[in-house]
Parts: structure tokens; sequence; C-alpha cells
């Protein structure tokens, strides 16, 4: 996806991404923005980076909301707010996520409960919930796209962090369970599955003993960069990719192939 950046695909265009103060929702913040779309931006806490995004930003009318994804009625508010500020919203990227260790052989009860509910809070049920606000508007204004970011991890698993590869398989479900649904509608619905980026999420990996062993599960012997997973985003957010509603689409490299 080497796209023109001067094209103006998204004049017009009102987008809400989750988890857009760092990483890939940066990255996918600033391509919508770049090519013409109103941008709101969530975060989760981080108010000053999210207000560093807003301020660097191409065009004007963008936005920042704060919520606690696991938390229902702070999502309710998000959507409100968003409705508030676009009028509607055409583009949902659901990229906000949690990613931390918590193996099954190591976790006294109490922790390993506490990893489940905070990973699926925010990986699932918080993309769940924001979807089920959004919807009405979307079907009111004729139609829209959701895209929601899985990961690699739902295919190969994640030994040592498995509510997050179950978060994201539910994910993967949870879109293709959409896109039947709401096709009616001239509702879109993609779930894109990263490998590892290169994202301040796993930075510390990434830099450690351990980080010329991840780039070297892929043959081009590098992780991917926030703005290659933003491009294909951006993509499925385009009239041209109508039909591929339902669709995973792995951005991994090449790391992990699957048929």
């Amino acid at each position: 996806m080497n796209e023109n950046k001067d094209r103006q695909r998204f004049t017009g265009k009102r987008v809400l991404v989750t988890g857009a103060s760092r990483g890939i929702g940066r990255a996918t913040a600033e391509r919508f923005a770049a090519e013409g779309a109103r941008v709101c931006i969530h975060f989760g806490h981080d108010e000053e980076a999210a207000h560093a995004v807003l301020k660097n930003l191409s065009g004007e009318g963008h936005c920042t909301v704060e919520a606690n994804l696991a938390d229902p009625h702070a999502v309710r508010e998000l959507v409100k707010r968003a409705l508030q500020e676009f009028g509607g919203v055409d583009v949902v990227v659901n990229n906000a996520g949690v990613f931390f260790d918590h193996p099954v052989d190591k976790l006294e009860y109490e922790d390993w409960q506490d990893a489940w509910q905070r990973t699926l809070g925010i990986n699932l049920l918080g993309p769940a919930n924001l979807v089920h606000q959004i919807v009405p508007n979307m079907i009111e204004n004729g139609g829209g796209r959701i895209i929601n970011v899985s990961s690699r991890g739902a295919f190969r698993g994640e030994p040592v962090s498995p509510a997050y590869g179950a978060s994201k398989a539910g994910l993967n479900s949870f879109s293709q369970s959409l896109a039947v649904a709401l096709a009616k509608h001239n509702i879109q619905v993609f779930a894109v599955a990263p490998g590892f980026v290169a994202t301040d999420m796993v930075k510390d990996l990434l830099e450690s003993d351990q980080g010329k062993a991840i780039a070297a599960q892929s043959p081009l012997n590098r992780v991917a960069q926030p703005e290659e997973v933003a491009s294909v985003i951006a993509w499925l957010a385009t009239p041209e990719a109508e039909y591929l509603t339902g669709g995973i689409i792995d951005v991994n490299g090449a790391s992990y192939l699957r048929s």
C-alpha cells in the first residue's frame, strides 16, 4: 500500500480512532487526517500524548476524548461526545488494546482473574460496546466502516499472555459476525491482524536480547512500522475495499502464515 499522501480520499469523512495517542492508533489518525478526514482521538489516560497528536494533525476540526474502554458507561459517553463534535461517524477504528504477561503457571488466582478482566474489558468488550453505540448513527447516515485491530496472536496463540490471544480471536469472530449482520445497512466490517509492530507497547522487548530473534521471525528480518499498518487500515475505509467485508487481513511480514 504505497499511497500518495497528497490524495484527499477522506475529505468530509469523520473518523473515530481508539488508542490514538501512540503507536498504530497515532499513525492511523495521522493518515486519515492527512487525507482530509476529521479525526476524533480517543485516549485512555495519557492526555498529554493525545493533545500532542491533535496538535500535529493535518487539517482542522479534530477532537480528543478520554475514556476507559473497560467501563461501559465511559464508552457510551465517548460515542456521545464524538457524535456531538462531528454530528456523525463514518469510520470507526477499534485499535486500543492492552498486552502484558500473565502466565497460567505463575499467577495467583486473584491476579489471573484481574488479568483476564482487564484484557477482555479493553480488547474485546470495549470494541463490542462502542460498536453497539455507534451503529445506530451509521445506519441513520446510510452506512459506514468498522475496522478492528486484531493480532497474529489470535491464530498462533500467546503462551504467556493467553487472555490477549483469546481477546483477539474473539475480536476476529466478532468482526465476521458484524460483517454479516450489518451488510444490509451498508456497513462493512474488517479485522487487521498485525504481527510485531514497533510501538511503545513492545519497545522494551524489541530492544532486549530477544529483539533480533523477533525481527528474524519475518523473512524481511524486521518488524512492521505503525505507518504500514495504518496504510492498510486506511485502504479498508475506501470504497474499493467493500467486497472484502468480513475479511481478516494479516500484516505480519510472513512471520505467521495460515491458509
